[in-house]
């Protein structure tokens, strides 16, 4: 029975709860971001104008109040008639595509947990195969890499190493031959700081110095480094702070601190999402789709929604 005293939920303005676990919410996209006009402005204010009207000409040479073009995607200086795009030099530029599905793609990827296909993008969007293949390997590759990243990895660092590929056809006879399969295999590098960063590198093998120079690369020398027993770690040794190393040959997996549960752990995710999602990945592509899991990994923290973080680089 309906009393005075209980709240009721105002069907017109739906919120987020407290107790979910989104930090940005489908209801607040559609609010924010209602048609192609708004997604214009956010891009204006993030690159020109903060305020959504004064903005430095270029013809004039000092700041200029702007206003909306009504036939095109750009902005007019009140004074001198010289139009601003703010879609020049993004991810954007000379799409025909309206920049609402954009934003709406990036959401998408953003609140996704193990990535999204560009078939189930195809049919969010209403777009063709082609258009939602272009939209996700341009997000993928320029919105979320760590190339900009220029800190090192710090702190307690895990490294190991994985192949990434299907299992054999029939079972090996001889270590030989299953270290042949492994290696035919593109080689992945993980590095990750506990509790903090990943950074993820396909490399030519897992044996000579390839490997240890994405290590050196990639991880502070003030840093623990933490790693198994494989041989190709033995010249990283007395490189950084400490270097401890877990005996997996020996069957030791956790000696107090020293373990790589954390980065094996990661590669499990990795592989069960990239398996569940994309099925396939070619060894061509696959540093984009890897830059994809550790940026979604090394945001889980951040105080700033992911899809705010995406579009922040998109208009930087």
């Amino acid at each position: 029975m309906y009393t005075v005293d209980m709240a009721a939920n105002d069907r017109n303005n739906p919120t987020r709860r407290p107790s979910s676990s989104s930090d940005y919410s489908l209801m607040e996209f559609m609010a924010e971001f209602p048609n192609d006009t708004a997604c214009l402005d956010r891009l204006w204010r993030d690159r020109f104008a903060p305020d959504g009207h004064t903005a430095h000409c270029k013809r004039c040479d000092k700041p200029r109040r702007h206003h909306r073009t009504k036939t095109r995607a750009s902005y007019t200086c009140d004074s001198c008639g010289l139009h601003v795009h703010p879609m020049k030099g993004t991810i954007f530029e000379k799409s025909t595509t309206s920049l609402h599905l954009w934003f709406y793609g990036i959401y998408l990827i953003a609140s996704t947990r193990c990535g999204i296909s560009a078939k189930q993008l195809e049919r969010e969007l209403g777009v063709g195969y082609k258009t939602a293949h272009r939209m996700m390997k341009k997000i993928r590759t320029e919105l979320m890499n760590d190339l900009d990243d220029e800190d090192q990895l710090s702190g307690d660092v895990e490294v190991d190493e994985t192949a990434w590929g299907g299992k054999p056809r029939r079972k090996h006879r001889t270590r030989a031959e299953a270290a042949a399969f492994r290696e035919a295999k593109p080689t992945i590098l993980g590095m990750v700081e506990r509790g903090g960063r990943v950074r993820l590198r396909v490399i030519p093998s897992r044996r000579g110095v390839g490997l240890s120079r994405e290590v050196r690369a990639n991880v502070n020398p003030t840093s623990l480094l933490i790693t198994d027993d494989w041989p190709a770690y033995k010249p990283l040794r007395g490189e950084f702070l400490d270097h401890r190393i877990i005996n997996h040959s020996a069957g030791s997996y956790v000696d107090g601190d020293t373990h790589t549960n954390t980065i094996e752990g990661f590669f499990g995710n990795l592989k069960t999402g990239m398996r569940g999602t994309y099925k396939h990945v070619s060894p061509r592509y696959l540093q984009s789709y890897l830059d994809e899991y550790s940026w979604r990994y090394s945001q889980r923290h951040s105080p700033t929604p992911m899809f705010q973080a995406l579009l922040q680089r998109a208009g930087a």
